[in-house]
């Protein structure tokens, strides 16, 4: 018996046990390695792989896989060559085709959309890039009635066609379709009724839309926001752009919500958005527009909320403002007992907190995520008054609140202790980073998401109630412990006089538990996302002397930059070899996609975006990067975001990489740089910002150019 179990091995399992395993393993990798163990384990793999993502170029057809019957979600958006018609792309660019060649472009079409039918039977969620409506109409009858969602992707400009023609062939051909999610693809306002009217069953059968696009300033006025609720009674999610500015012609106000309500009282999550809070940051602008008040008023927020007793997740993100929202807020909790996710932009008295009892937000005591946008009211009191109120919070995200300082952060940070893992610190003028990530400090073991505004000095005084109020009683302990910092006296199991009894007696559980085994007093645990935001020109390198120096389990680094880059950078590098402190880091996004200069329209004496980009990428080839996404900075004067030469070599030393994608353009002989890289698997350039070039006229988006580039890259021999 004893003999019989120790020659016992995974193979001997039942296959239904086997299946199970995989049905558990997420990461696409670890699957396909599981894979080739054996015949067996790859047949067990593939027909139980639900999630599929092809990224290969569509000319080799023969290469499409027929091994995964059992997908049901498709991702088609990624084919090369990115972003063009993937079903005629030979004939793209002629604009005077013979008949001969027409015909040809529509048998490649059958042929490919048969392919894809055979191979993949019963799908039932497809995300695709249409530029134009012949790839809709080619695929979408091919699964029909068994499609139930669908996501379109475009950046290109919208064809000339009638309104809503882009989605006629999916809506007319999917009639059982429940979820259509148009967040990435640009078309006009007029477009989603126009197609959702003259496909009334379709429309009927959709319990989520979203059009709530962050790169477009195309929004639904007024009656379009109710013609699509109409269209779409049985809507359970809805996401969308609107036109809130009473200056223009059919800004919503509360009787559209009033109306929205009423034709979909079974919404459980409603995200309506300002446009303009997407595509500005604060500056000089807002503050001329902090006295205007929207039309949207308290009033009719409560009869809103009144409506919609399902309501589960709820965004408002307004320009402009709602006073006395507080009574609002308490109608939403009252009303809508499920809240667990809320986001108000431009809402005034949010919480007062005037005496002992909750008010306002604080009364949404199942609230797990909340941000708050620009709430000029909001003080430190405010926080600890929703800390009182909302004890679930997991989430939180401050933005642009005049009002709050780090005694607040700190305080609400450590009423929530137990449940806060995510947070987000912006544009709050009383703050700068390292005060900031002082006022973390109760949360320093148990936070996983962090983001910050990079602002390294405010110029201000410190509070003098508040300068020791921001440290953490570990730290406290740590300067009064004998360490040669302060009084020597006190020793890890006598309690210093500087330190209250609840801080003492929270720090001696978790010391004497085993819980903070190897706890380190500076160590931010349990922290793997970190997102930054900078103006152009300031450095990253004080990042590493502001708190957050040790970060053992730190996988991904997210770094926007936004700012004018017309001139010299003031400093020779950005910093980014201060990310090499963190060991498991591998995945960067350093987005430079809103810092504008110049490209080839530089005036006599000024720089290029050149000197910016080697200012910027400086650094990363000592970073252990497994992924990177890098956005170029652009000349918008010609629409234009390329890859210069400096940037090239700088990514080509980071010899780690895998996947790397370039959210711009570049020529094609830089590209050839990227062969030099021995583990590098995945390169694709996305032209994912708007309005993508329409023209290929250059060898930087010539399909052609990427093509050799992709044989060139997967005829190499790689490690791994």
């Amino acid at each position: 018996m004893s003999q019989q179990a120790a020659t016992s091995s995974l193979l001997d399992l039942p296959d239904a046990v086997v299946s199970l395993i995989f049905s558990l393993l997420s990461d696409v990798r670890s699957r396909n390695s599981l894979s080739l163990t054996c015949l067996r384990f790859f047949s067990l793999e593939r027909s139980t792989r639900l999630t599929l993502s092809l990224r290969g170029n569509v000319r080799d057809l023969f290469l499409l896989p027929n091994s995964f019957p059992s997908v049901r979600h498709l991702d088609l958006s990624l084919l090369s060559p990115w972003g063009h018609p993937f079903l005629h792309h030979h004939h793209h660019h002629h604009h005077h085709q013979s008949n001969q060649e027409e015909d040809e472009d529509e048998d490649e079409e059958e042929l490919l959309a048969l392919r894809l039918r055979l191979a993949f039977p019963d799908l039932l969620s497809l995300v695709l890039y249409a530029r134009n409506p012949s790839t809709l109409s080619a695929l979408a009858p091919r699964w029909g009635p068994r499609l139930r969602h669908a996501s379109l992707v475009r950046w290109h400009q919208r064809p000339p066609l009638p309104h809503g023609a882009d989605l006629l062939p999916l809506l007319s051909s999917c009639p059982n379709l429940t979820s259509l999610d148009l967040s990435r693809f640009y078309c006009w306002s007029e477009d989603v009724p126009a197609a959702l009217h003259a496909c009334p069953s379709s429309a009927a059968s959709l319990t989520k839309l979203n059009i709530l696009n962050p790169a477009s300033l195309e929004a639904l006025r007024s009656s379009e926001l109710v013609s699509v609720a109409h269209a779409c009674p049985n809507l359970t999610h809805l996401l969308a752009s609107c036109v809130f500015d009473l200056r223009c012609l059919g800004f919503v106000d509360d009787d559209s919500l009033l109306r929205v309500a009423s034709c979909c009282p079974a919404l459980v999550q409603l995200h309506l958005v300002d446009p303009a809070t997407l595509s500005i940051r604060a500056n000089g602008e807002e503050e001329v527009e902090e006295e205007l008040d929207s039309r949207i008023t308290c009033s009719g927020l409560e009869k809103l909320f009144s409506g919609l007793p399902k309501l589960e997740d709820f965004v408002l993100d307004l320009y402009h403002n709602v006073r006395d929202a507080g009574s609002a807020l308490e109608v939403l909790g009252n009303r809508c007992p499920r809240m667990k996710k809320l986001q108000v932009g431009r809402f005034q008295g949010i919480c007062l907190a005037a005496g002992l009892h909750l008010d306002g937000v604080a009364l949404c005591g199942g609230l797990e995520s909340l941000c708050v946008k620009n709430s000029g009211d909001l003080t430190d009191a405010g926080l600890a008054c929703i800390a009182r109120g909302c004890r679930r919070l997991s989430r939180l995200e401050i933005h642009g609140c005049k009002g709050v300082t780090a005694t607040g952060i700190k305080k609400i940070a450590g009423m929530l202790r137990s449940t806060l893992v995510d947070v987000s610190i912006s544009r709050c003028g009383r703050m700068d980073a390292a005060a900031s990530i002082r006022a973390l400090e109760p949360i320093r073991d148990r936070i996983q998401r962090l983001h910050l505004d990079c602002i390294w000095a405010t110029g201000q005084e410190p509070e003098a109630e508040s300068s020791l109020d921001v440290v953490s009683a570990v730290d406290r302990f740590d300067t009064c412990n004998g360490r040669g910092r302060g009084c020597s006296s006190c020793s890890p199991n006598k309690k210093c006089r500087y330190i209250d009894d609840d801080e003492w007696n929270e720090y001696h559980h978790e010391m004497s538990s085993g819980d903070m085994d190897g706890f380190c007093y500076r160590t931010w645990v349990r922290l793997r996302y970190l997102s930054l935001w900078l103006p152009a020109g300031v450095q990253l390198s004080p990042l590493r002397d502001a708190g957050l120096e040790d970060c053992p389990e730190l996988e991904e680094v997210c770094i926007k930059i936004e700012g004018d880059c017309r001139g010299r950078p003031g400093e020779p590098v950005f910093g980014l070899s201060c990310l090499s402190l963190y060991p498991k880091l591998t995945k960067m996004k350093l987005d430079c996609g809103d810092a504008t200069g110049y490209a080839l329209t530089a005036p006599s004496g000024q720089m290029d975006l050149s000197l910016w980009e080697r200012f910027y990428l400086h650094g990363i080839g000592r970073l252990s990067l497994y992924e990177l996404d890098y956005w170029p900075p652009q000349d918008r004067d010609v629409n234009r975001r390329s890859l210069s030469l400096p940037a090239t070599g700088l990514i080509q030393g980071c010899v780690t990489l895998r996947k790397l994608f370039i959210h711009g353009t570049m020529h094609e002989h830089f590209m050839r740089f990227f062969l030099g890289m021995p583990r590098l698997r995945d390169v694709q350039l996305r032209e994912d910002y708007y309005p993508a070039p329409e023209n290929d006229m250059s060898t930087e988006m010539r399909v052609d150019s990427c093509s050799r580039f992709e044989d060139a890259l997967n005829s190499r021999r790689i490690p791994d």
